[in-house]
């Protein structure tokens, strides 16, 4: 991608919709005027005043307990450097999004319009009492040294520049595993830092407390070792100097078992690198370009472990695994500060994790066979959602018996829990599956390229390294598009129309006619239908010269095409459509929402069994409702009736699936009323179902579009078609760019995983 067009993208991404990235939403009622009353005047009264009394209150009535601040003044932002309070915002937000969405804390993100120490200080211990804990960013050193320092000491609430504190904690992690792996000891290793910036002095700090001789570490900056001969070092690299004949890089690292680099890309050669001792550990942590390439120094040594800033290679250090959980944990027991303490033992938290046996749904989000314990595996991904889990109990832990919780935690089982609940009602489920396709990018047909969402929908896509677009269209019309809108793009271009058309649609014509003569299909049909873009993608497909398909944009209903020249799997025997909307309690899914108008019991129970192997793929476990306007023989009608057998049938026959009932969708995803007036129930005490099976297509089709308008704002996906023997998918009419990029990735693993229960098989 030209640095014109990434621009333009990550403007778009910025711009569109709402501007920025995070928002308050309200967490009380507030739509009657007894609501705005309790919320504010005259009802706001009472907590103001049982905090003033006791100031421990606000954590009781406030959001004070899940609050944090991301704070900066601009001075020292990744890649970017001195840009200024206010340039810094959009950095502020993201950070702030990563905190919601990896460990449910809310953020403010405040830019402090001011490089005066003193000034900085002042101005956030003055705002400090809105929030549970500060997280500075972006603060260049020196002064982040003292501001951090002083703000801790002064403010009684959890404070961490993540710049500096993030990557050591990662990164230490990453140090212990890979010593392990080695059979070297900690104590003995020889280090060189390059880099003498925050970051690079709080990682040395934390190898020391971890056990590293601070008499083995050489740290260098841009002017070479710091040792004696240097002057006019500042007082944190003073720490740091060494008596060592040493000048330059290329001098430390001879002999060295651990090169940490924070510096910037290509600064370590492949001529150093050989000068390093047996299974040297490399963590070259620049970005975007680490200071030697990984593909590089693996070539250059086969008994290196090597780690990156990067996602595209083995080891990221990254820090969003540490400072949520951090916080979360600092938060959670009200911590007055985020002490060493508290910091190692999210280093050991972090390091144990990655020599656990790796869950299925990690290996499914990086679609991956295997993971295990091993030189390309020393640090975990950072969508193992066990992080939470792992991390943040060890961090209470430590505070509490470091003496800085005001909240003890008394029941660690439930407070486990917790953090499971937290984590489940985040929209992983997009995240999960671009991080899949990614893996093993498929050719897809975009059989509407001529329209802008579908055209940038396959612009991303390829961008991101998801998918490879074919598209089907006018080429001079889809070309013009595309420079309008800068998407140019290197993709082939197939016209299914006029004189213009690519001579395959002649071959595809004869080739469906033959297959289906004897079904009323002459020469001339197959001619006109192979026009159709929907046809001719359905025949890319099953000729093996696409893996997958997306139609839609301009049809209310491809389905029947679909089926017609791709055909049903004999081994399902239906096709049917899953439809996914995010909840606040996490994914819900609906199905039947397109294919099957009144379905029998025979494929009803095929498309629950369907939903239910969809639903696992995506490593979540199903609780299924059969929706009916009745609960379990309140009303006698057809619908009922039939979603009462297909209820009995499926209990009687899938013990393992957590299903029920006929019952009406209020009660089935409400588990504290239906733990209420139907305890017997399979789904009672389940936190209520979130797979809905309804007994007809329209019936479904109308809850989803319904849940779908109220809710602009949730993550959709679908629908999904089941039951297809090839990958191909349904958008709806006039769909957005968003929700067409959410199919092509399930279209993408779908078809990674032929013949497999997973997604349409």
């Amino acid at each position: 991608m030209s640095d014109t067009k990434k621009k333009e993208e990550a403007l778009r991404y910025h711009s569109s919709g709402r501007p920025g990235k995070i928002q308050v939403v309200p967490t009380k009622p507030h739509s009657t005027q007894r609501d705005l009353a309790l919320a504010y005047s005259p009802g706001v009264a009472e907590p103001c005043l049982e905090i003033q009394q006791r100031p421990e209150d606000a954590y009781r009535y406030t959001d004070k307990g899940n609050l944090v601040a991301v704070i900066s003044n601009g001075t020292a932002v990744l890649g970017l450097g001195n840009i200024g309070a206010q340039a810094s915002k959009p950095v502020m937000e993201g950070k702030g999004l990563l905190f919601k969405i990896f460990a449910d804390i809310d953020v403010f993100d405040i830019e402090v319009d001011t490089t005066d120490t003193e000034q900085f200080i002042q101005t956030v211990k003055n705002i400090s009492p809105t929030f549970g804990g500060i997280n500075l960013e972006d603060i260049k050193a020196p002064e982040a040294f003292e501001i951090e320092r002083r703000l801790v000491e002064e403010l009684d609430i959890p404070v961490m520049h993540d710049d500096q504190h993030g990557t050591a904690v990662i990164s230490g992690a990453a140090l212990l595993n890979a010593l392990e792996i080695v059979g070297k000891k900690i104590g003995q290793v020889k280090m060189v830092v390059n880099g003498a910036g925050a970051a690079a002095i709080s990682c040395a700090r934390i190898y020391m407390s971890l056990g590293v001789r601070p008499e083995n570490i050489l740290m260098c900056d841009s002017k070479g070792v710091l040792n004696t001969r240097r002057e006019g070092l500042s007082a944190e690299k003073k720490t740091f100097v060494r008596d060592t004949p040493c000048d330059t890089l290329a001098q430390a690292i001879q002999g060295a078992d651990v090169f940490v680099g924070l510096s910037k890309g290509g600064v370590l050669t492949p001529e150093m690198l050989l000068t390093m001792a047996s299974d040297p550990i490399v963590f070259a942590l620049a970005n975007p370009d680490p200071e030697i390439e990984y593909a590089r120094a693996m070539q250059t040594r086969k008994d290196i472990i090597m780690a990156t800033g990067r996602s595209d290679t083995p080891n990221q250090i990254n820090n969003v695994l540490g400072f949520p959980y951090i916080f979360r944990g600092a938060l959670d027991v009200r911590a007055t500060k985020i002490n060493e303490q508290m910091k190692i033992a999210a280093v050991h938290a972090i390091a144990a994790l990655a020599r656990k046996n790796v869950p299925e749904q990690v290996l499914i989000a990086y679609n991956m066979k295997s993971l295990s314990f091993g030189r390309d595996y020393i640090i975990p991904k950072p969508f193992d959602g066990r992080l939470i889990t792992a991390v943040a109990p060890a961090v209470a832990r430590a505070a509490m018996e470091s003496g800085v919780a005001r909240h003890p935690i008394t029941d660690w089982d439930k407070y486990v829990e917790s953090l499971e609940e937290r984590l489940s009602k985040q929209p992983k489920i997009v995240r999960l599956l671009q991080t899949r396709a990614a893996t093993a990018p498929k050719r897809v047909v975009f059989a509407e390229a001529n329209y802008l969402n579908v055209l940038r929908a396959a612009y991303i896509a390829r961008e991101e390294g998801t998918a490879v677009p074919i598209l089907l269209g006018d080429e001079k019309q889809i070309r013009e598009l595309m420079a309008a809108n800068q998407l140019e793009m290197d993709v082939e271009i197939i016209n299914t129309r006029g004189e213009a058309a690519h001579p395959i649609v002649s071959r595809y014509a004869r080739r469906y006619w033959e297959e289906h003569q004897r079904m009323g299909v002459s020469l001339y049909d197959a001619e006109r239908l192979m026009e159709r873009r929907d046809y001719f993608a359905a025949m890319m497909l099953h000729e093996g010269l696409a893996d997958a398909m997306i139609v839609g944009y301009d049809k209310s209903h491809a389905g029947k095409t679909l089926e017609s020249v791709i055909g049903i799997d004999p081994q399902e025997g239906v096709m049917s459509a899953v439809s996914v909307i995010s909840t606040q309690r996490g994914p819900l899914f609906i199905a039947d929402t397109l294919i099957n108008e009144d379905p029998d019991q025979q494929q009803l129970c095929a498309i629950t069994r369907q939903v239910a192997d969809f639903v696992r793929s995506l490593g979540v476990e199903p609780r299924i409702a059969l929706v009916a306007n009745s609960d379990f023989g309140s009303r006698s009608t057809q619908a009922a009736a039939k979603m009462s057998r297909l209820s009995r049938y499926m209990r009687e026959n899938y013990r393992d699936m957590v299903i029920d009932g006929e019952i009406q969708p209020d009660f089935a995803l409400d588990d504290a009323i239906l733990s209420e007036r139907f305890p017997f129930s399979t789904l009672a005490g389940r936190e209520g179902a979130n797979v809905l099976i309804y007994p007809d297509r329209d019936s479904a089709n109308l809850s989803y579009k319904l849940l779908r308008g109220v809710n602009r704002d949730r993550v959709t996906i679908g629908p999904v078609l089941l039951g297809l023997q090839k990958a191909a998918h349904l958008v709806y009419a006039g769909a957005s760019t968003e929700d067409i990029l959410h199919m092509v990735y399930v279209a993408v693993v779908d078809a990674q995983h032929p013949g497999a229960k997973i997604v349409s098989r």
